[in-house]
């Protein structure tokens, strides 16, 4: 038998393996959380073949995965019939998967991104950088975003035609893999030599007509004497999903109680206030009677003008930006290439060349810029509009004699706000390359008599991205077209601005801007592993893996020079445009790691002792950032009789501070949250921190629905945290009865020194709640009581503390007219607590999370599950799909109730087999009862947890498959 032929019968092993085990899914087409078990006459055929089996969470090829954690696998097959579009939608299905970041929503920072974030562990919201993503056992490069790089890995920079299925360890495995493998493991397993062709296609609409998806996948493989070959190539697409296109995102939850930016402007002009030529009254225009333009109306010459205006009142003056055609869902495109090329040396020595090819395109619609400007008043202040200006109704360019003319001074209070519809809706867009080349070449050696594999391994990836921010305003050519008559008629291309009424596309074409920025990611990746049999012990052998590592990752960022450049007329703290500014990013780090595990079989068909089997493993690092750290993983099993596994593990994890947390330049943002302080101080009385807010104030009406304009920065004197893993669990699988299964395992992880950031809320909520330095991070604005800016920073946080239980009921059994496979898979959360050091001194801060979802995009539900029933018949089978998410509570409001209610998603699927299962034709319905999501005041104005529902309705599709 050829080495590639040998590995290919080992890989189809694997799959005997794990159907016999409960954990290969394809009778289900559902994921559910699988212990490896291997059915005695498994094992003793595998002691024929003399082939071993590699499985995540050990570098140690073995007979069995006995001694490994619970690991959920799915296959190819799985993964075609769950009836999800990619490979993140399908792994954010899992119970013990936290907030990850998807394609809902604008009020996120997803970006197109996808991502996997085990026991919510993730260090930002739904970032998932402590989760493991591997391929073929090797790291993958971390991903970039429309607002610089990430430092975690992106499942949508991988063609979907390369996966052949997937292994997820929820368990920590930093001793085995090295940093950032706390919270878990994801191992994406790639296509493995073959002769013939696969192709598959589907698409897929929602019953509101929108949200269409449309996927094709086509693979070839070849194999000769001593060579193989497979050349993949997919494509995926899906349509946007507008908030006006469903009622729970139509319309923000938040009460509008005062009138807030719209399009006619909301103008506050004091020296219009009582002018006798205008025939105002007194206060008309003052800052408590703001004045709004007449829709539709033309401003009159000379005392005429004050006629197109009225002062402003609800419900009259009611506007919702929410349907102003912004994406609940945005629309992306990827297509990708993956190639691959097995080739024997030897008989003993084989290499493989590999090369990946991933392109994504992806946008997100915003509501047009709400502008805020003026004198000494408004966001963005020093502003001027002479009485001269052609587009002033109120002054001598109008027909107002020179006596009454108004001017509106840079340094005066007046105020203009209003929702630049006529500049268009902002539009992100992002265009995503990755590009990956590696080499390996493995082999055997022998030693004593005994067989030792090696392997050598390298790599070299990159992501990078453009990135686009439409529709934009600049500061300083608005300044100079509402400025002087003369210096703008003196400038090239100047236009004056009218912003008292509709503009011309000439006006809205000079103060557009768009945003370009650029950023990258980079990994060097090298290894080298050698596994084999010590010796023998009576129970067994005693096996040894030992490897060495390195890796170097890199970080380039470079934001829009302009938007980062000081205005030429505005003060020093303005920025010359509407845009988010940051400084660019530059950082790399290097790492030397060394491994070793050792799996030591203690007893074997004893009594009450069928099994038991110690397993250890250590790892050195050695960063260029943080210094050296060595951690270690034990873990036990026990078959006390063959129907019962019991087993248990305690590892110690460690992550490094990533590029991103480390040298992060401070760029602006736009945080979501729920400040305390609405309704002012008078409303807040036992609010220290409230202390000065007007009455009345209402964050809603400032900025975009109330979104807080903030900072964020990476911090480089962070230090690495770590982190103590146990777990322990039972299988238990009856001989009596066939096919069914029970799994019950209970986890237990703290996070020491945890790298973090509090969220806007909380830091909003310290200080309104305690006041004093617990308001050095929020800036108001002393009028108006506006937050200017919010500080968030990345720093080492006492700890994060969660534990829970993951439970799987698995049966299936044959009857007279088909098989039948049914499992309920259910996890809950007992606590997810994060302990923060106190400000003021004293006893720690102490938030409990596990039931709650009182801040955006942060919902953690004690209990969330899934079940499946399936049945097989000889030419058609059948599958329905029950997803729950469980309540927690939601911001204190007057709105509704502070609770969110629990959610159960229901999907049916039916398939036909043609032609002996050559091909497979399947008709699908995803939320077959059209449930929306429960609705979330906290999550305002989406109105609902985007990293944690689908918001996009039922959706109906129908797939294709082929084999050849």
């Amino acid at each position: 038998m050829t080495a590639v032929s040998a590995r290919f019968a080992r890989q189809c092993h694997l799959a005997r393996l794990a159907a016999a085990a409960g954990i290969s899914l394809s009778a289900l087409a559902w994921p559910a959380l699988a212990h490896a078990q291997v059915a005695e006459e498994e094992t003793a055929s595998d002691a024929d073949t003399g082939g071993d089996i590699i499985v995540t969470g050990s570098r140690i090829g073995r007979k069995d995965a006995d001694s490994v954690g619970p690991i959920l696998t799915l296959t190819s097959e799985d993964i075609s019939r769950s009836g999800s579009s990619s490979i993140g939608d399908l792994l954010q299905k899992l119970p013990s998967a936290g907030v990850s970041l998807n394609s809902n929503g604008t009020q996120g920072t997803s970006y197109g991104a996808s991502s996997i974030n085990l026991r919510y562990l993730g260090g930002a919201e739904g970032s998932g950088n402590r989760v493991l993503v591997l391929v073929d056992g090797h790291r993958w490069v971390d991903g970039v975003g429309q607002r610089g790089f990430r430092d975690f890995v992106d499942l949508n920079t991988m063609p979907q035609g390369m996966i052949d299925g997937i292994e997820v360890l929820k368990d920590g495995a930093s001793a085995i893999y090295g940093a950032d493998a706390i919270a878990g493991v994801v191992n994406i397993k790639t296509v493995q030599p073959f002769d013939g062709l696969r192709g598959s296609v589907r698409a897929g609409i929602t019953s509101y007509g929108d949200g269409a998806e449309t996927s094709a996948m086509l693979t070839g493989g070849k194999t000769w004497d001593r060579a193989s070959l497979i050349l993949s190539a997919s494509y995926a697409k899906s349509n946007a999903i507008r908030t006006d296109a469903r009622d729970l995102t139509r319309l923000t939850l938040v009460p509008q109680t005062s009138v807030g930016t719209n399009p006619n402007g909301l103008f506050i002009l004091p020296g219009l206030a009582g002018n006798g030529y205008f025939g105002t009254a007194a206060g008309f225009g003052n800052s408590s009677n703001p004045i709004i333009l007449n829709n539709g109306a033309s401003i009159g010459a000379g005392n005429l003008a004050d006629n197109a205006f009225h002062v402003g009142a609800l419900p009259g003056d009611f506007y919702n930006t929410q349907a102003q055609g912004i994406y609940s869902a945005g629309p992306s495109e990827r297509y990708g290439f993956y190639g691959r090329f097995d080739y024997e040396l030897t008989d003993d020595v084989t290499i493989k060349l590999e090369g990946v090819y991933n392109r994504r395109k992806s946008s997100q619609l915003f509501s047009p810029v709400l502008l805020d400007i003026g004198g000494t008043a408004g966001t963005v202040r020093g502003f001027s509009i002479p009485n001269s200006h052609a587009f002033n109704p109120f002054g001598t360019a109008n027909g107002v004699p020179g006596a009454n003319a108004l001017g509106f001074g840079a340094n005066s209070a007046w105020r203009i706000r209003k929702v630049m519809g006529d500049v268009g809706n902002r539009n992100n867009s992002q265009d995503v390359e990755t590009i990956r080349f590696s080499v390996g070449v493995d082999g055997t050696f022998q030693i004593g008599g005994g067989e030792w594999r090696w392997d050598v391994f390298g790599s070299y990836s990159k992501n990078s991205i453009h990135t686009m921010a439409e529709n934009g305003i600049n500061y300083d050519n608005l300044f100079l077209g509402l400025g002087s008559p003369a210096i703008c008629a003196a400038t090239a291309g100047c236009v004056p601005i009218n912003l008292f009424g509709p503009m011309t596309e000439q006006q809205a074409a000079y103060i557009r801007y768009t945003t370009r920025e650029y950023n990258r990611t980079e990994l060097y990746n090298a290894a080298f592993n050698v596994t084999g049999n010590l010796f023998e012990l009576p129970a067994g052998p005693v096996a040894l893996a030992v490897g060495y590592e390195y890796r170097q990752n890199r970080g380039f960022d470079a934001p829009d020079a302009f938007v980062n450049s000081a205005s030429q007329f505005l003060a020093a703290q303005y920025t010359t445009t509407t845009s988010q500014t940051r400084t660019a990013t530059v950082g790399s780090y290097d790492l030397h790691e060394a491994y070793a595990e050792l799996n030591v079989p203690l007893l074997r068909d004893q009594p009450f002792a069928e099994s038991l089997e110690l397993s250890l493993a250590g790892r050195y690092s050695d960063y260029s950032t943080v210094g050296n750290k060595a951690t270690l993983k034990a873990g036990l099993g026990y078959r006390p009789i063959n129907d019962i596994l019991i087993r248990g593990t305690y590892s110690q994890g460690f992550r490094a501070p990533s590029i991103l947390e480390l040298y992060q330049g401070a760029r602006q943002t736009s945080f979501q949250g729920n400040d305390p302080c609405n309704g002012g101080a008078s409303a807040n009385p036992n609010l220290p921190g409230c202390a000065g807010v007007p009455t009345g104030y209402n964050q809603a009406n400032y900025n975009l629905n109330g979104l807080i304009p903030g900072v964020i920065s990476g911090n480089n004197n962070l230090k690495p945290e770590t982190a103590d893993t146990f777990s322990a669990g039972v299988s238990i699988t009856p001989s009596a009865v066939r096919g069914l299964s029970l799994t019950v395992d209970y986890y237990k992880i703290k996070i020491k020194d945890a790298i973090a950031s509090q969220t806007p809320t909380q830091i909003m909520q310290l200080c309104a709640v305690r006041g004093g330095i617990f308001c050095d991070l929020v800036s108001r604005d002393s009028g108006t009581g506006e937050i200017l800016e919010l500080l968030q920073g990345a720093q080492n946080l006492n700890s994060i503390e969660t534990d829970g239980v993951d439970a799987t009921l698995r049966y299936e059994f044959g009857t007279g007219i088909g098989r039948f496979a049914a499992v309920v898979d259910a996890s809950y959360l007992n606590s997810f607590k994060t302990t923060a050091p106190n400000p003021a001194g004293g006893d720690p801060i102490v938030d409990e999370r596990a039931g709650r979802g009182d801040t955006p995009r942060a919902t953690y539900p004690r209990w969330k599950g899934q079940a499946s029933l399936r049945w097989t018949g000889e030419t058609a089978d059948a599958t329905l799909r029950g997803r729950y998410i469980g309540p927690t509570t939601d911001a204190v409001n007057a709105v509704k109730d502070a609770r969110t209610d629990s959610i159960i998603y229901t999907d049916v699927e039916i398939g036909f087999n043609i032609n002996d299962g050559a091909a497979r034709f399947s008709i699908g319905v995803n939320n077959l009862f059209d449930k929306a999501p429960p609705a979330s005041y906290a999550n305002a104005p989406i109105n609902y947890d985007i990293y944690t529902y689908d918001a996009r309705g039922r959706f109906l599709y129908a797939s294709f498959s082929v084999k050849m």
